[in-house]
């Protein structure tokens, strides 16, 4: 176990080291850009100058000084982002040298750096197919490594997969206008449309919710040559299978899931990212918070 806890603080250094480096190359403010913020707060009043909105007019203000002044507001910065990890038994699964967890954990580390730049604070929640962990968003480098240590080193109680209570907890304990990065291999009955329709359509009404579909190669384009034999990570049951006929219902199923999920996302206005084991996944994340500069 000591053994583990130092490879696990090592890979943490690792990947602060990669993470820094890209943030202060590549992100710089369009990390803060990209995101709505929590609104607006009040700054200060001045004169009432013609053109100006009539809605912002301080009537109280204006009835002392007798002629019209208007409240000025400026927009919140500081935000708070907010990361739900998928720990369940599936994480464990890399057809390559690394598994999705780990990736997970890359990610998560790259979006958190992004807000320490920014003084915004960060939080995790950890899933299977109940809520495993949770770290109350706060600032700062020594929170950042903490969560980053505790998404490679948590160990979840369950191996089964429902996003669900993970969800509903983050809405009891998240403020509005939160800034949350759902990340998963959205792979599971429990992934199905019908099931999530009502909880994520709630949670993008009151934050700005991001999902991020993380995949392993061989779940994109299976390839299966001879007979395979499977262990399923959440149940484990071993099945066997001939490798063409599994290549053809893993993509006809995969593909079917696919299609309705991703147009749930589009339909309710969430911008998704998708990320493969082994693809660059700093160049991914970076198109995203560019795509979304207004």
């Amino acid at each position: 176990m000591k053994e583990r806890i130092r490879e696990i603080l090592k890979e943490v250094r690792e990947i602060e080291i990669q993470s820094k480096k890209v943030v202060n190359a590549l992100f710089g403010g369009e990390y803060k850009s990209s995101f709505k913020g929590k609104g607006m707060e009040f700054h200060e009043v001045r004169d009432y100058f013609p053109g100006d909105d009539v809605r912002t007019i301080d009537w109280n203000v204006t009835a002392r000084m007798n002629h019209p002044f208007v409240k000025r507001f400026i927009e919140e910065r500081e935000l708070t982002l907010f990361i739900l990890a998928d720990i369940s038994g599936s994480g464990e699964f890399g057809s390559r040298r690394e598994p999705k967890k780990d990736l997970i954990a890359r990610i998560s580390a790259l979006l958190s750096f992004s807000a320490v730049k920014n003084n915004d604070k960060v939080g995790l929640i950890l899933f299977s197919n109940d809520v495993e962990h949770y770290l109350p968003p706060n600032k700062g480098r020594k929170h950042t490594l903490h969560l980053i240590r505790d998404i490679l080193l948590v160990e979840p109680k369950n191996k089964g997969t429902n996003p669900v209570p993970a969800i509903q907890f983050a809405q009891r304990v998240l403020h509005h206008g939160s800034i949350v990065f759902l990340i998963s291999d959205f792979i599971g009955k429990n992934f199905e449309v019908d099931h999530l329709k009502m909880p994520l359509s709630l949670m993008a009404k009151k934050f700005d919710l991001v999902p991020i579909v993380v995949r392993d190669p061989l779940e994109k384009e299976a390839n299966f040559p001879g007979r395979v034999m499977l262990r399923d990570a959440e149940k484990g049951n071993v099945l066997m299978f001939e490798g063409k006929e599994l290549k053809d219902k893993f993509e006809e199923i995969r593909k079917l899931r696919d299609e309705e999920l991703f147009r749930f996302f589009t339909t309710n206005g969430l911008d998704r990212i998708e990320i493969t084991s082994g693809e660059d996944y700093v160049g991914v994340i970076h198109r995203f918070f560019r795509r979304r500069l207004p």
